[in-house]
């Protein structure tokens, strides 16, 4: 952490003149951290502790004057392939993910290492993993282009005892959803529009929903489970909407299973093309921050009922086009809003003011894609199309000055401004073309005896069963496009 001696005491709650963004009447930022009180207050000893974490430690998460001053801190080198997935464990020392090289890295962060790794079982791009809650850190589930569900059994001297599959969908499975309460079950979403719910204990998945819009089908890319309220999910995926289920009264005939239903007025009825990339809670499961492709990244209420057209505010300045970009809260109380950009830089804007209080490097590929907050620290790990993790901390003796921002916004509203049209018709015919090559190159290896690098039999047929959206590990797998 860096020397506080750096932070002047009058300076740090001072308001921060409005600039350009997503609304009309955004807010000044205002920091209300004090250097001298806060720490006098340390040494005194005040502040609860909240799960081992002190009062000082969550003040300096959630501080403006912190979050300016974020710089990489590591660079973790050890993938050979665009980096989808980061998760840190519980107490925050150790982080995995996941890549097109099919390998999870199981990283020492703070000493820059890589603790141990190992083959995902997986045949094309990992697209996510996490550690299962109160296991230890011995159980990690993953997910990945081929749409196969899989679980990792981690031991405690640094290996993996060995992978399985627990589901598979018809189509890339982008997402998963651990639940907050739960050691054995969790979610998993994919591109054939179905949610899985999954329990360690048990040998069958269980579909417990697909979604649909108009009788369609809509693919699915992201999906979170509320942190206050385990049986209650958001998904978001191929069409303009976000919807909340609850997972204990999911009755197709009922609204279609949807318990709330979320889209940004200005695209209701519209023919825009914009699709959810990504939809999360904030901390405490009161708030839906949804990212949308060629468009901005909207703050929903979730304590409204039914369906709302109503967004609570709207972040500008980056741009999500390249690939199937995530977005997330920063801060202990879910202060800022985070997101990846194809220009490279990751934003940090101010959730209340829609400010953007920072910007910075994050990929010398061009494009940002995973952001994963530590749960404790005032850390930030992302990654990207370049083939390493980078993890930054609030290290620099001086905040940002945001220069080039402006140029860095007017550059990303031009490009989204000018780029090509591409038709729903031209998409799908080129999605139908590749799932057919594919499934005749998997016919092929199979006839001539050549299996593509699988950990067992079991999974070659469960391949050509749940996987459509999949690549063969024969050739060099790509970071998925939007």
């Amino acid at each position: 952490m860096m020397s506080l001696s750096g932070v002047k005491p009058h300076d740090d709650a001072k308001n921060t003149p409005c600039t350009e963004s997503g609304s009309a009447c955004s807010k000044p930022v205002r920091d209300t951290w004090n250097s001298v009180f806060e720490v006098r207050g340390r040494e005194l000893g005040c502040g609860r502790r909240r799960n081992g974490v002190s009062a000082f430690t969550r003040k300096v998460r959630g501080s403006v004057n912190f979050a300016r001053r974020l710089t990489r801190y590591a660079t973790l080198n050890g993938h050979s392939g665009c980096v989808n997935a980061l998760h840190f464990n519980e107490s925050g020392t150790l982080l995995a993910s996941g890549s097109d090289d099919l390998d999870i890295h199981i990283w020492n962060w703070i000493e820059s290492k890589s603790s141990y790794s190992f083959n995902s079982g997986h045949r094309s791009n990992v697209f996510q993993c996490k550690f299962m809650p109160f296991t230890g850190d011995c159980h990690l589930v993953s997910c990945a282009r081929d749409g196969m569900v899989r679980l990792a059994e981690l031991s405690s001297t640094g290996t993996c005892r060995g992978t399985k599959r627990l589901a598979s969908h018809h189509g890339a499975a982008h997402k998963l959803a651990l639940l907050s309460d739960s050691s054995h079950v969790f979610y998993s979403c994919g591109e054939d529009a179905a949610t899985y719910e999954l329990d360690l204990r048990q040998e069958k998945p269980n579909k417990i929903c697909v979604t649909k819009e108009n009788n369609r089908k809509v693919e699915l890319y992201s999906i979170h489970a509320n942190p206050f309220k385990s049986h209650e999910f958001v998904v978001g995926g191929r069409d303009c909407y976000v919807r909340v289920y609850d997972a204990r009264n999911i009755k197709e005939n009922v609204n279609k299973g949807i318990v709330k239903k979320f889209c940004p007025k200005l695209l209701v009825g519209t023919e825009s093309k914009a699709n959810v990339t990504c939809a999360v809670y904030n901390f405490d499961g009161t708030e839906i921050l949804a990212s949308y492709n060629d468009e901005d990244i909207y703050l929903f209420d979730n304590t409204q009922q039914e369906i709302s057209n109503h967004h609570l505010h709207q972040y500008t300045g980056h741009r999500n086009s390249a690939t199937v970009k995530g977005v997330n809260f920063y801060g202990p109380k879910s202060e800022f809003v985070v997101s990846g950009s194809d220009c490279g830089n990751v934003f940090l804007w101010e959730k209340d003011s829609e400010q953007i209080v920072n910007y910075f490097a994050a990929d010398e590929e061009g494009v940002v894609n995973v952001l994963e907050p530590h749960p404790h620290l005032a850390v930030l790990a992302v990654s990207g199309l370049d083939h390493s993790v980078k993890v930054f901390m609030p290290l620099s003796e001086v905040p940002s000055a945001l220069d080039g921002l402006d140029e860095v916004k007017r550059k990303n509203c031009n490009e989204r401004e000018t780029a090509p049209d591409e038709s729903d018709i031209d998409s799908d015919l080129f999605r139908l073309i590749m799932n057919r090559w594919r499934r005749s190159a998997r016919r092929q290896l199979r006839d001539s005896n050549e299996d593509p690098g699988s950990s067992s039999s079991e999974d070659s047929d469960e391949i050509e069963e749940g996987e459509e959206g999949g690549e063969d590990r024969g050739g060099p797998a790509q970071c998925t496009q939007s």
